[in-house]
């Protein structure tokens, strides 16, 4: 199935231990079907001294979470909403809000 979330989309976490939080997806991994959202699934790693990180310590980041678990957040009408596809007189694939059925993808 085609991922139909991008980097830098707004979504809502819909279940979970961050059920109800809003963040922007920092990447997403269609292999995987999974996103990393910002402030979401945060972890606790035990790093070691390196040329990279030369602190060692504790280090909070963010993980994985699965992309069935986060709903896109429309920029027009500000819910979260299912996506759908259209396409426009130019022939252009765009992605939809399903609820004010306004265009999501700029330009």
């Amino acid at each position: 199935m085609a991922m139909r979330l991008r980097k830098n989309d707004r979504v809502k976490v819909l279940s979970g231990k961050d059920k109800g939080k809003e963040g922007k997806i920092l990447r997403h991994i269609p292999a995987k079907d999974m996103v990393v959202v910002e402030g979401v699934n945060v972890v606790t790693r035990h790093v070691k001294p390196s040329q990279k990180t030369p602190q060692s310590g504790m280090v909070k980041q963010e993980a994985p979470i699965y992309a069935a678990k986060v709903m896109l957040v429309c920029p027009q009408c500000g819910k979260a909403t299912r996506v759908g596809c259209s396409f426009l007189e130019s022939g252009r694939k765009v992605r939809v809000c399903r609820k004010c059925n306004e265009i999501i993808d700029k330009t």
